[in-house]
């Protein structure tokens, strides 16, 4: 399963709202959201998503 979807389903299963995701990484709500669905792709998006995968140990 792809990075972002691991971490969607991760926040969903633990009622972990991207907003407050967004404060622990210190990231507006909207590059939090936009790294997450997939609408920004760049190097930070990536970094985000495999750094949240290895914080949250997420399998």
């Amino acid at each position: 399963m792809p990075g972002r979807k691991l971490v969607k389903k991760y926040l969903a299963n633990n009622h972990i709202k991207i907003t407050d995701l967004a404060k622990m990484y210190g990231l507006s709500k909207q590059d939090a959201t936009e790294y997450i669905s997939g609408r920004k792709t760049n190097p930070k998006a990536n970094q985000f998503i495999l750094k949240v995968i290895r914080d949250f140990k997420i399998e």
